[in-house]
């Protein structure tokens, strides 16, 4: 995928920290994309589902419903089954990057990270989907 394909990219990210989503949002919007935030997984359950992401970048780590949860019930609906999962945490146990492709992840990238490495894994991640 080239930088002019990121125009036409959605991504939604799904973080707890809004932190986190706002640095994101704002320097993913600078360089082209279409960008939803949602700071829990039912609000990204519901972003997901109104705005069609082509790629998500989800939190592990979240209250109430955790980014696995999420991810499972992302990949249980049939429009947005194919759609990538990087996911992003805190932690860095094999447990954690075992279970990210467990559920369904496609990535998995420890925080904190920089923005210009996370676009490049999300570069790659969008590249294996658009055909």
């Amino acid at each position: 995928m080239n930088k002019a394909a990121d125009k036409q990219a959605r991504i939604l990210i799904i973080d707890d920290e809004p932190e986190i989503t706002d640095i994101v949002e704002t320097y993913f919007e600078s360089v082209g994309f279409d960008v939803k935030t949602a700071n829990s997984g039912e609000d990204g359950l519901s972003q997901a589902r109104k705005f069609k992401p082509n790629l998500i970048l989800l939190d592990i780590m979240m209250p109430n419903t955790s980014g696995y949860e999420v991810c499972n019930q992302l990949k249980s609906m049939p429009e947005l089954t194919g759609v990538p999962v990087v996911f992003l945490t805190g932690r860095d146990t094999r447990e954690d990057s075992g279970r990210s492709f467990q559920v369904g992840g496609d990535m998995f990238v420890k925080k904190p990270f920089s923005c210009e490495r996370l676009l490049d894994l999300v570069r790659i991640a969008l590249s294996s989907t658009v055909k």
